[in-house]
């Protein structure tokens, strides 16, 4: 291949690594073309619908590909669970799949079962790879599949759906502990309760983790046993389908935290050695467990497993109508050493030979998957490398996610907070930060996510006011800690929402400042769901500070999401003193102004601007905020010319700028 790929083109610093990026690119043209033949990448992704559980015309149909099965029984409720002849699998010739065809009266809607699996050596109860229903009962705890065919399928209202991207305003969200009450939330109160908040606040996407069935609620998620199987935990297929319908209906896209990365141990739950072979979906040797995270590793150079991660993409975004995913771990996959221990420091380090091939074409082909099922589907890579080309499109040579999280920026906030004093705080440093990425590249910009709420962390909030928000952050009662964290909790949003090239993300109950961790049920807590809920009744209770957060991030998301595609439009820096510790940036007619001086305000502070008349729009200072409300924010402010900028179309603009505020200003036509 001559042509040169544009991510080079664009970066001129990856020229030295050519022959990799393009013998990647070519890996996975390789892998397609091997993969399909002359069908589509969507057409070879449809193991869900010849695996598992199928109703047909004449009865039942299930099918499992266990190669190293020696003979395989359905057994459940049906046969009072015992190996009985009429239930016993056979194999298809010449491969490694297994089937069995029953009556329509053998098993029935809501009937449980599993597998007893037979290999030279051994046998054991196993759950179906591809089981689309995975229950778990009450008392014994122990997880078995279910037949799932309800009378009525749930027929989705919205049809056609189109995300809002323009920008994306994402609200990250757990089902389970969305609610106040201490216990397991379900989809049917997420759908009533919290998606008009979410709704109301301005988000235009959810996304939703802890979807895919896990054995350990306290895992949040990741630690994946059934891939198909919505967590039944949190209601039916049925109830999560009318979620996203109803989300859909409201304007919001639905995207889900999908968990691609690695598997849970389990083999009695999971893939961990369904038929006798632990390595049948997973990596051979030191590299099928991940060192880290106690768990399992796929082999991505395996053409069963690639068929059955591309198919579980298919499957959700088709059976469930989810708008895409948000890809967890991706570091973990791109190096054999999952990033653990590395610097990254160059870009040789991404093209030393350290790289997974296997999985950086899986996920390339992932995304050109997903785009062909769907191609409004949103696409999100979770990555702290800072691997070049995740979020370039793929015939520029990159992997086809359509954005990559900043994780850079929450991890700056952590340590500006934690290290630097108030008067430390450099405008051109927090500005570099916050814009720091690769021109070809969108990122989704965020302050915190569900890593900085969990325990053993802390919130931005709790960073910033820690023991007092128990003692005063009742109205009137605040004390000079209290009102510097309200105030900097304001700024640092603001400055991270508004200065995005792709999207915004914000945690469920941390943009007003939810205290204290998260913390699930576990052993070491009494198996208590205290710190696993979020407390509504606090921003809801107008006589708690709480509610001065958010009700400022609402109008701080309501003025971005106003200006249409304000994400591509250029950030431009009109002035920074880092003396004065004041920052002034403007984004098509808005000019946001911080000024991040602890103690000192500033009269008559002037810029140069476009000329003409400027409203406040947004001032983090304003009383209804829990600000001092120090301006007059209903004055307009015009500019004065100044023979010096005639021929740049500058004038001055200046300003009241109280200590430690930040205001945004729209021109006006």
């Amino acid at each position: 291949m001559d042509e040169v790929l544009n991510i080079i083109k664009n970066d001129p610093w990856l020229e030295p690594y050519k022959e990799a990026i393009t013998g990647r690119h070519q890996h996975a043209i390789n892998k397609e073309k091997e993969l399909i033949g002359k069908k589509t990448l969507s057409d070879f992704a449809t193991g869900h619908l010849y695996f598992g559980m199928h109703r047909t015309e004449k009865g039942w149909t299930f099918r499992e590909w266990t190669p190293n099965a020696t003979e395989i029984y359905l057994i459940g409720d049906f046969n009072g669970w015992q190996e009985q002849a009429k239930y016993k699998l056979k194999r298809v010739k010449n491969t490694g799949n297994w089937e069995i065809n029953l009556r329509e009266n053998a098993i029935k809607h809501g009937d449980l079962y599993k597998l007893k699996v037979y290999w030279e050596g051994g046998c054991g109860e196993r759950i179906p790879a591809w089981a689309t229903r995975v229950v778990q009962d009450d008392q014994t705890k122990i997880f078995s599949a279910q037949v799932w065919n309800p009378d009525k399928p749930y027929k989705f209202k919205k049809k056609v759906f189109v995300p809002n991207v323009s920008p994306l305003m994402i609200y990250e969200c757990h089902i389970g502990m969305a609610q106040d009450a201490e216990k397991v939330g379900t989809y049917n109160e997420f759908r009533e309760n919290i998606l008009p908040r979410i709704a109301k606040d301005g988000y235009n996407c959810i996304q939703i983790m802890a979807i895919q069935e896990h054995p350990y609620y306290g895992s949040f998620g990741y630690h994946v046993s059934s891939f198909f199987a919505p967590s039944s935990r949190f209601g039916t297929p049925e109830e999560l389908k009318q979620l996203i319908d109803t989300a859909h209906q409201m304007g919001i896209a639905v995207i889900m935290d999908i968990v691609h990365s690695h598997a849970v141990k389990n083999e009695m739950e999971g893939l961990g050695n369904l038929a006798g072979d632990p390595c049948q979906y997973f990596y051979q040797g030191d590299r099928r467990e991940h060192p880290a995270w106690d768990s399992l590793c796929f082999d991505y150079g395996k053409n069963e497993v690639i068929h059955f991660l591309l198919s579980n993409c298919k499957y959700w975004l088709e059976e469930f109508h989810f708008d895409g995913f948000r890809f967890d771990g991706v570091t973990s996959m791109l190096y054999y050493s999952h990033g653990l221990g590395e610097a990254f420091c160059n870009y040789g380090d991404y093209f030393n030979g350290h790289q997974d091939d296997n999985a950086i074409c899986y996920l390339t082909l992932a995304n050109k998957l997903i785009h062909q099922v769907n191609p409004r589907a949103i696409t999100i890579a979770e990555e702290v490398s800072g691997m070049p080309g995740l979020a370039a499109p793929f015939n520029d040579g990159g992997y086809g996610f359509d954005y990559r999280m900043a994780m850079n920026i929450p991890d700056y906030w952590i340590k500006i907070i934690k290290e630097r004093r108030d008067e430390d705080w450099k405008p051109s440093s927090l500005f570099w930060e916050v814009t720091n990425r690769r021109k070809d590249e969108k990122t989704i910009s965020y302050c915190e996510s569900h890593d900085q709420a969990l325990v053993g962390d802390k919130t931005i909030i709790f960073r910033l006011i820690d023991a007092d928000m128990y003692w005063h952050f009742k109205k009137g009662d605040e004390n000079g800690v209290v009102q510097r964290g309200i105030a900097l909790h304001k700024m640092i949003r603001l400055l991270t929402a508004s200065t995005i090239n792709g999207g915004y993300l914000n945690f469920m109950g941390n943009e007003f400042g939810h205290p204290e961790w998260i913390d699930f049920p576990r052993e070491g807590n009494g198996w208590s769901y205290k710190y696993a809920r979020r407390q509504w009744n606090l921003v809801d209770n107008k006589e708690l500070c709480y509610h001065y957060l958010g009700d400022f991030d609402e109008a701080m998301v309501h003025l971005i999401e106003g200006v249409k595609n304000i994400q591509k439009s250029d950030v431009v820096e009109i002035w920074h003193n880092d003396g004065d510790q004041i920052l002034a940036y403007r984004r098509k007619d808005l000019v946001f102004v911080f000024n991040f001086n602890p103690t000192r305000s500033f009269t008559d502070y002037g810029f140069l601007v476009p000329r003409g008349e400027y409203h406040v729009v947004l001032n983090t200072d304003s009383k209804e905020f829990g600000g001092f409300g120090f301006a007059d924010d209903s004055v307009a402010h015009f500019t004065c010319a100044d023979p010096l900028y005639a021929k740049e179309k500058k004038e001055w603009l200046k300003l009241y700028i109280p200590a430690r505020s930040a205001v945004v200003l729209k021109r006006q036509k």
